[in-house]
């Protein structure tokens, strides 16, 4: 995506080796940021094979890009790709690593966004 920022601001955790840190920004939640719609083309540092091209609008392919973008994604990624809102709509169907799951159901019961 032209014109994002592309820094890296995840906070250093403990992890075991070739891990990366699991980006939650802070703000991810703001219902004011623009977010990705429709058909999308993930950055080519998460896709780094196929399939690059994802569908939201259809429930499994939103399922797989997300499961992409939380796995791999940077901040920023998050911040565009993810919707707080679509993703507890698809949490029960998401499959994510266990360290990428447990982060983001902490995540999202710090915020009430679980019941």
């Amino acid at each position: 995506m032209a014109g994002r920022l592309e820094t890296d601001t995840r906070e250093v955790e403990r992890r075991p080796l070739g891990r990366m840190p699991v980006a939650i920004p802070a703000d991810v939640g703001d219902r004011s940021l623009a977010k990705a719609k429709g058909t999308v083309r993930l950055p080519d540092h998460i896709a780094w094979s196929p399939p690059y091209v994802y569908d939201l609008d259809d429930r499994q392919q939103r399922c797989r890009a997300y499961a992409r973008v939380m796995s791999e994604g940077l901040e920023a990624d998050v911040r565009y790709f993810v919707d707080i809102d679509a993703l507890v709509d698809i949490w029960d169907e998401i499959y994510l690593a266990p360290h990428v799951r447990e982060r983001w159901h902490n995540w999202l019961a710090e915020h009430g966004r679980l019941t």
